[in-house]
């Protein structure tokens, strides 16, 4: 049975998740419409005071026009189109620093108040140190579209997201890890742990390859489906050397990879709900995998029509913040199911 002490922490775990959750999505908007490079500096306290003049707008503006972004992409812009990209990236960079006060007060009350175990202790410095290394990485990210190419590296966006879920997974599973829950002890074994595993082991890779795509803005070539136009394998997938480079840094190729790691994903996804028939598996369990099921099916549909409609904002937005509910939904049912999996005789 949770204590009061536990339930508090409970809630903290879980309004850490649900603000990750909103600055996923700003921050996909941030990427969408092109605002990542609108500010230039990294001020974490002074940072916070937006421009209020005119007189600072347009000294933030001067700035900006001495960047690669609008001399090669947007000269010409007004200081109204400015300011429409300037608020999506300190809107998201704002969040970031709420989230920095949600977690640090409370975590300085909990330890005062002696309120943390042993675990949770440890716990929650992780959450902490993971925190602090997103914050870097995200002016380490935006850095690299502030010198000769005005785009931001994609292996730094692809690090920047995947820590976005990793924090992200880490308060989910820290709550439910709080939850009240009588398991059921039965006798299935290891295998529904094994797949779920597995499953997120590839949507590691799949959020991972989709941030590549994203920053290589490969979602705006081969817009058909299932095949890719005329092909299943385009030839220029294997135009770069060595070979192996193109999965990586080819358009073409990251799509392919994300096509397939999202097949595999959906094929996973009806495998496990399946399987789990098969199985004594608990009623909860199965509305679990019930609801991994769903959302992977779910998140492949949205996907399928973000590509063939060419990326618009809001469907670009969607498929982003479906991928990080998969990704807690996959995180929910491996911990609750590993929890029971722990109870057994």
């Amino acid at each position: 049975m949770a204590n009061n002490s536990d339930n508090m922490i409970r809630t903290w775990f879980w309004s850490g998740a649900a603000l990750v959750f909103l600055i996923l999505v700003i921050g996909g908007i941030t990427r969408l419409t092109g605002s990542g490079l609108s500010m230039t500096d990294w001020k974490p306290i002074m940072g916070s005071i937006p421009p209020v003049t005119e007189a600072q707008w347009q000294d933030a503006f001067e700035q900006y026009k001495q960047f690669p972004e609008y001399k090669e992409n947007n000269s010409g812009m007004s200081l109204a189109e400015f300011q429409y990209i300037f608020f999506w990236e300190y809107l998201h960079r704002m969040l970031g620093r709420l989230l920095g006060v949600v977690f640090l007060v409370p975590f300085a009350w909990f330890l005062i108040r002696r309120k943390f175990s042993r675990k949770q202790f440890l716990r929650a410095t992780l959450l902490l140190t993971l925190g602090i290394g997103q914050g870097l990485m995200g002016w380490f990210m935006v850095q690299s579209g502030l010198i000769d190419i005005p785009e931001v590296s994609h292996y730094r966006l692809a690090a920047h997201l995947l820590l976005a879920f990793i924090i992200f997974g880490c308060c989910v599973w820290f709550a439910l890890d709080l939850d009240s829950v009588n398991y059921e002890r039965v006798n299935r074994g290891k295998e529904l742990n094994y797949w779920l595993n597995l499953f997120l082991g590839v949507l590691v890779l799949q959020i991972v390859w989709g941030a590549f795509t994203a920053g290589l803005h490969a979602g705006h070539v081969y817009n058909s489906f299932p095949k890719m136009y005329q092909s299943w394998f385009p030839p220029e997938m294997l135009i770069m050397e060595p070979a192996i480079r193109n999965f990586f840094e080819n358009m073409t190729a990251v799509q392919w990879v994300h096509r397939v790691l999202a097949t595999l994903l959906g094929c996973m996804g009806i495998m496990i709900w399946l399987r789990s028939f098969f199985l004594k598996t608990s009623g909860t369990e199965k509305k679990w995998l019930l609801a991994l099921f769903g959302v992977v099916l779910l998140q492949y549909a949205i996907g399928v029509f973000t590509l063939i409609y060419h990326v618009p904002i809001w469907l670009g937005v969607l498929h982003q913040a479906m991928a990080m509910v998969l990704f807690g939904v996959a995180i929910g049912a491996r911990q609750r199911i590993g929890k029971a999996e722990a109870v057994q005789i």
